[in-house]
């Protein structure tokens, strides 16, 4: 999935600033941050330990798995909103297989993923609010400099609105749904 968000971000990636890449090619970032939680966990899994019980702990680890959290339920969710407000447009494109079922399907499953962090990770406000500030950040590059996602159409005020929404909104949920770090879990 990462060779194909990475393959679908390449072709206008040069219109961007390099600095910008990683607010840029969002959907990628959310997949390789996800794979980098996975990661952590390989230690726990290789030596037999009970991946909820005894996954490591750490602030870094927790900004970790709040950041990557937050980017796959937002870019999981975003494409809901933005090819519907094109709907016409990708089902009626050549390939609406791929550009239409294939994005909200694949997309989808990166909210999957995502729940299940909160059973090993943990956050902190700090994690919550640079979460948050990137999120924003994100909604700032995409519409304010026009730097989005390559779309069928020109997003407008709505998207840019329902970005930011989507961005609080995933931020309130990893908000509820994990931990603290340092707090014992239930």
């Amino acid at each position: 999935m990462l060779a194909v968000g990475i393959g679908y971000y390449a072709p206008t990636a040069g219109e961007v600033p390099v600095a910008l890449w990683p607010l840029y090619a969002d959907s990628a970032v959310a997949v390789a941050l996800g794979g980098i939680v996975l990661v952590t966990l390989v230690r726990t899994v290789r030596r037999g330990g009970d991946v909820v019980a005894e996954a490591p702990a750490s602030r870094g680890l927790a900004y970790l798995h709040t950041l990557a959290f937050v980017w796959l339920v937002q870019f999981g969710v975003w494409p809901l909103v933005s090819l519907n407000l094109a709907f016409g447009e990708y089902v009626a494109a050549p390939d609406a297989w791929i550009y239409y079922w294939g994005v909200i399907g694949t997309h989808l499953l990166f909210v999957g993923l995502a729940l299940l962090f909160p059973a090993f990770g943990r956050t902190t406000r700090g994690a919550l609010a640079t979460a948050l500030a990137l999120g924003v950040a994100n909604a700032v590059v995409d519409y304010g400099f026009g730097y989005h996602p390559p779309l069928l159409y020109e997003p407008g005020l709505g998207l840019a609105a329902a970005t930011l929404a989507i961005a609080v909104g995933s931020v309130a949920l990893a908000s509820h749904s994990f931990p603290r770090l340092g707090e014992e879990s239930e």
